[in-house]
């Protein structure tokens, strides 16, 4: 059992630092970014910062995942994807997806070249996209952590 826990352990501190990161970039970083000057300015701070926490964001979502199917594994838990009372763990996974997509396929492939491409042609609408994203992004995050934890514990909501 002491494997499991430091699963848990590890599974927790990846989703602090990876949702954590998620909300400074959201209601910090960003806002501070679209209040510069230049396009330039802002691209490259922006690119720099998010460049930096990409990584990181890269570290945690794969801690995360691994951490999450292992204990999933250890419970023998697969059933709960069939339980609606268990619709966190839904969540949980989604979001996974989500992020993981994001992050390994389509920022490197795909929406790294459109957000460039649409901050030089409008700078404040590339970053209004961007911040709208991320604020998504963070509300169903921030609603999957509420559900996890409370579910964990028994407080189901549904069923």
């Amino acid at each position: 059992m002491e494997t499991f826990t430091l699963a848990r352990v590890i599974h927790v501190l990846a989703v602090v630092l990876w949702i954590g990161g998620v909300s400074m970039v959201t209601t910090v970083i960003i806002p501070a970014v679209k209040r510069m000057k230049t396009k330039e300015d802002k691209l490259q701070t922006f690119e720099q910062i998010e460049g930096k926490f990409a990584t990181q964001a890269k570290i945690t979502t794969l801690l995360t995942g691994i951490t999450g199917f292992y204990m999933m594994y250890e419970m023998d838990a697969w059933s709960r994807y069939l339980d609606i009372r268990f619709w966190w763990i839904h969540a949980m996974t989604i979001m996974w997806i989500i992020f993981t997509l994001v992050l390994y396929v389509l920022e490197p492939l795909l929406l790294h070249k459109l957000f460039r491409k649409e901050v030089e042609k409008n700078p404040d609408k590339a970053f209004r996209i961007i911040h709208r994203a991320h604020w998504i992004l963070l509300i169903l995050s921030l609603c999957t952590i509420f559900g996890a934890v409370a579910g964990s514990h028994g407080w189901y909501f549904i069923g």
